[in-house]
């Protein structure tokens, strides 16, 4: 899952009460944050093995701090206590840390068996990866429906309001189709590239600018936004 994980962040941001819709897009990869981050700093370890599910070579093999549920769950609440201590009100807090827990059950969906409950045994996740013709359709249209209940649910502020909404969609298409397209190695490689962290953290990155703007320029039907971040 890639950008299906800021399908959440899309939901929760027509919400007059929830975080900008930036701050969102960073509670959606949070844990990816981190877990790149680790990556580059040998505190979890990922390697690239052709083959390894139909649509990447990526060998999640050690995530036992980023992708297990206590350990995603942690995060959340950690989001959580510092939306409030930034004086976001509960709810705009809450909002933001079930974002950041989302992250957890869409990389269920897709994973191979690589995440665990509290960072070692047993292993969960359905693989979709393994299963191209049923994961990208997905992915697409749970990005695309969520964008499009944002929109329904927000009004345009001034002409960027047409015009951020229209740069994000076009850019998370283009992140997703060279995901998509990049080949597999045609050799163990491990560690993964120290280059391949670096990248997914400047995508990432990248993503939440083009959010907040949109964000900015964007305001809800329903009524005055209750929040801080």
């Amino acid at each position: 899952m890639f950008i299906g994980h800021y399908a959440p962040a899309l939901i929760a941001a027509a919400c007059p009460k929830a975080p900008r819709l930036g701050a969102l897009f960073v509670a959606a990869q949070l844990v990816d944050f981190a877990f790149f981050g680790f990556v580059a700093l040998g505190i979890e370890h990922a390697r690239l093995v052709p083959g390894f599910t139909v649509m990447n070579a990526l060998d999640l093999y050690d995530m036992r701090y980023t992708h297990s549920l206590a350990g995603t769950l942690l995060f959340a609440l950690g989001w959580l206590a510092i939306a409030r201590l930034a004086g976001s009100a509960w709810v705009t807090a809450m909002i933001g840390a079930a974002v950041v827990a989302s992250h957890w059950f869409l990389d269920l969906l897709v994973h191979a068996p690589d995440l665990t409950i509290a960072g070692s045994g047993s292993r969960y996740g359905f693989a979709l990866w393994n299963h191209p013709m049923i994961e990208m359709p997905l992915e697409i249209a749970l990005t695309a429906a969520a964008l499009g209940f944002y929109l329904v649910r927000t009004r345009p502020h001034g002409r960027a309001g047409i015009l951020a909404p229209s740069i994000l969609a076009t850019a998370l298409a283009f992140v997703q189709v060279i995901n998509w397209a990049e080949p597999q190695p045609d050799r163990v490689i491990d560690p993964a590239p120290l280059a391949q962290s670096l990248l997914a953290l400047a995508v990432f990155t990248a993503l939440a600018l083009l959010a907040a703007w949109t964000g900015r320029s964007r305001i809800p039907r329903l009524g005055p936004r209750l929040r801080t971040l």
